[in-house]
């Protein structure tokens, strides 16, 4: 392949991971420079005291990604594509799901979109991009697949690909780092409707900090970023 006019802005929400961090930056710039993908890797790295937000993260990262950029990956920093046949290029088709049903090693579902998702930036926008409501772990995935269908785009997704569960190394250890998965206040009914209002038009936050680094000779950059939460709209963001 050769370099093409396009540019990733790979958007990797995070928090206390700095082991699978280690090993993703190496990785995924080794694997995407290899299939001549440009390329720039975002740590979006929440440093507020509340629950974490994925959700949030994303439109902060899409909002910091700059002009240089004109697709997103929203990628989890524990998976890591083993197959080199994926592709990560420019979804012009609609959103590309490249930790699919079928591939990822956890997750089966046929609306499942979680993972790896491709996106144009003219998509995103689209949809408005991602619910804020969504604090701690799970749900904002499932909602922003009823944004994409909203939006009235298709979701596509890898062909060809033999290697099954075998695709992805999923670097998770659910053991060692436990997941927020509380349920808190009205929280439980909440997480399954839509959010009709919220995205990328109300994310509230802070860039403490923004920093360039080199993590074993692979560029990247960490946001810093302190989330803002309404506690009246949203009094699950705390753990209180």
């Amino acid at each position: 392949p050769s370099w093409g006019p396009h540019r990733l802005a790979l958007l990797v929400p995070f928090r206390e991971r700095f082991e699978e961090l280690l090993a993703f930056v190496p990785y995924m710039h080794r694997f995407l420079s290899k299939k001549k993908i440009r390329h720039h890797i975002f740590i979006l790295n929440q440093v507020d005291h509340f629950r974490f937000n994925r959700a949030s993260l994303i439109n902060v990262g899409f909002l910091e990604s700059g002009n240089d950029t004109d697709y997103i990956a929203m990628h989890d920093v524990d998976l890591l594509p083993l197959n080199e046949h994926l592709d990560y290029s420019f979804p012009e088709a609609g959103p590309f799901h490249v930790a699919s049903p079928e591939l990822h090693p956890l997750y089966h579902y046929k609306t499942y979109v979680g993972g790896i998702l491709l996106l144009t930036k003219q998509h995103y926008e689209l949809c408005n991009g991602m619910s804020n409501r969504f604090w701690g772990w799970g749900r904002e995935d499932d909602e922003f697949y009823r944004r994409i269908k909203g939006a009235g785009l298709q979701v596509r997704r890898p062909s060809g690909i033999t290697t099954g569960y075998e695709t992805f190394q999923h670097l998770h250890d659910p053991a060692w780092r436990k997941r927020d998965q509380k349920r808190i206040a009205a929280q439980k009914q909440e997480q399954f409707k839509v959010d009709r209002e919220g995205g990328l038009n109300n994310v509230r936050y802070r860039i403490e900090s923004r920093t360039d680094l080199s993590v074993a000779g692979a560029p990247c950059t960490v946001l810093n970023i302190l989330l803002d939460c309404d506690t009246n709209e949203t009094p699950w963001c705390t753990f209180g």
